[in-house]
């Protein structure tokens, strides 16, 4: 019966213990900065239900504290545990004294071979923290060895290797001995290009390749060429190889480039809804190439309620043919918005040229001829319109980039010699900026800034004259509701406008963001009247591009239509 009790009672305590677990919590004094980070992340692999005020888990902290220090180059501290807190409720202290760092007494590190003079490797090695003086960091000894290793790849040294890896510590004497000798060996460059599968004549495919036989490889170039035959889009896989097997004593590498043909047909739809023109759909055929000589046609037609829109336009590469190319373009596009009701009818010729630098150039000369009305006036009118324009585009950081920016300037004119109704010379200057502080930060600004100069404002017909007002203009009033009147209230469209857009995000948390803007500006002929709107906006960093959702408040609005909604999906440079 006795023992039968005692069974009883040693099971009731288990019970009770199980049911009832101290709970530990741990502060680390003594460390600051970098040490006090590394040791945090090295403690963070213990999982939290294994804290304890134990020995064993004492035990356990000082050899995971011991081994984050050494990897930073101490290698002696002093770790002393105390315990603070009642029964169920402990706090560990760990103190830590880092003791003194091993610096680096002996710093050997050579580079031998072809890549002696190669400038990024001595650049590597400059800054790789592991010179004389220097406290010993594990980590740079591990990634100097990687980047190297990785230069060796990316710049085509094949066959090079450490002939010396070594590192020696000398804790009692706080010293290390750093020993690295890379033989990088002779550097290969690219052989023979030989390209099979393609439908466009070999000539210009050859145009796209950034290398010729003899340059010094570099795996970059490799990746431009994959990318560069991607974008002609007359091909629907492209792979770029090396031909090792072709190698020999020479160290030049042919290089194999293995491409399939584009369909010739394709057909793309899509839908999509702003609060400028509402719901829309646009239907895409396009034929990414016609002949061997990598002609292309791309036939579009767009619908909306106020607008659409039919185009058609035929690519000619040249020589380069991603660089310089004649596009011929024909256009047919209906309005019936607010006042403006028009028929645009706009055949195009234009010679393009991408310069390396990222600036697009277009020389072009359109034939427009549009019949209109706008407001109470009706019109035809017919201009030969000259231009060019000049166009640079930079981001970095995906569908919505932490930094990038947009330039576009256009100018374009006519002259009754022309046989155009009316001489005129359009000036229009467009641009946008996107900068970020840190990840949570993010501001966006925008201008947009046009000039018409003419002798008779009124025969132009509204494509060519300024309106603004709209998702991507100054928000809080409708799509082109910002323009001069008439003597009857209607709009005629502005001979200049400027805008300007201020804008700051701030990342709530993951994709999604908040939104304060302020937007001013007009569209006028004489004097302008400013209009200012202002709000507040959320954000979504979808996979396809920013959302944009808008409460606008247009403080010049007439009475009764000041805030306005305004939904927006697409790039905001």
């Amino acid at each position: 019966m006795t023992k039968k009790l005692s069974l009883f009672f040693t099971f009731c305590l288990f019970a009770i213990s199980s049911n009832v677990s101290a709970e530990t919590e741990l502060d680390i004094e003594g460390l600051e900065g970098p040490l006090l980070s590394n040791v945090e992340a090295y403690i963070s692999g213990i999982p939290e239900e294994d804290y304890s005020v134990s020995l064993r888990f004492q035990a356990r902290l000082e050899e995971s504290t011991t081994d984050a220090l050494k990897a930073l180059g101490y290698y002696q501290p002093v770790i002393t545990f105390t315990i603070e807190g009642e029964k169920l409720d402990h706090t560990l202290i760990m103190t830590v004294e880092e003791g003194q760092p091993v610096v680096i007494y002996v710093s050997d590190i050579i580079i031998t071979g072809e890549a002696k003079n190669d400038i990024d490797f001595t650049n590597a090695v400059d800054n790789s923290g592991l010179n004389l003086g220097q406290v010993l960091n594990h980590g740079r000894y591990e990634s100097l060895k990687s980047t190297l290793q990785n230069l060796a790849l990316r710049k085509g040294y094949f066959d090079g290797e450490f002939s010396v890896n070594r590192l020696e510590v000398a804790p009692g004497r706080h010293q290390a001995m750093v020993r690295l000798h890379y033989d990088s060996g002779k550097r290969y460059s690219f052989g023979e290009t030989t390209i099979d599968g393609s439908q466009v004549e070999e000539k210009r495919v050859r145009s796209i390749i950034p290398f010729e036989p003899g340059d010094p490889y570099l795996a970059s170039l490799v990746g431009d060429l994959n990318q560069s035959l991607s974008n002609t889009e007359w091909f629907s896989s492209v792979y770029v190889e090396p031909d090792l097997d072709a190698v020999g004593e020479t160290h030049q590498l042919p290089m194999k480039v293995h491409v399939s043909p584009q369909v010739r047909n394709q057909l793309e739809t899509s839908i999509g809804y702003s609060t400028d023109v509402g719901a829309r759909g646009k239907i895409r055929w396009k034929k990414p190439w016609l002949n061997k000589y990598g002609h292309s046609l791309d036939t579009a037609l767009s619908i909306s309620k106020p607008e659409q829109e039919a185009t058609i336009s035929y690519k000619i590469p040249l020589e380069q043919v991603l660089k310089d190319y004649y596009i011929v373009k024909y256009g047919l596009k209906n309005v019936d918005n607010r006042d403006t009701d028009s028929l645009e009818s706009n055949l195009a010729f234009e010679r393009h040229w991408v310069y390396d630098s990222g600036w697009h150039r277009t020389i072009y000369t359109r034939f427009l001829y549009e019949e209109f009305t706008q407001g109470i006036q009706d019109g035809t009118a017919w201009l030969v319109l000259p231009g060019i324009s000049f166009s640079k585009s930079r981001t970095r950081g995906g569908t919505m980039p932490m930094w990038g920016d947009k330039k576009a300037f256009t100018i374009e004119g006519t002259d009754e010699a022309l046989t155009s109704d009316v001489r005129m010379l359009r000036l229009q200057a467009q641009g946008a900026i996107v900068r970020s502080i840190g990840e949570n930060h993010r501001g966006v600004a925008r201008a947009d800034i046009g000039a018409i100069y003419t002798d008779d404002f009124y025969k132009l017909p509204p494509s060519i004259r300024f309106f603004a007002g709209g998702d991507n203009s100054i928000r809080g009033y409708g799509y082109e509701e910002v323009s001069p009147k008439d003597s009857s209230g209607y709009l005629t469209g502005g001979q200049f406008m400027a805008t300007t857009s201020l804008e700051y995000q701030y990342r709530v948390v993951g994709n999604w963001w908040l939104a304060t803007f302020i937007d001013y500006g007009d569209a006028w002929i004489t004097t302008p009247d400013w209009k200012t709107g202002a709000g507040l906006g959320i954000r979504w960093a979808s996979p396809v591009g920013p959302v944009r959702l808008d409460f606008a408040w247009g403080f010049d609005a007439e009475p009764g239509d000041e805030f306005k909604i305004h939904f927006t999906l697409g790039p905001e440079v």
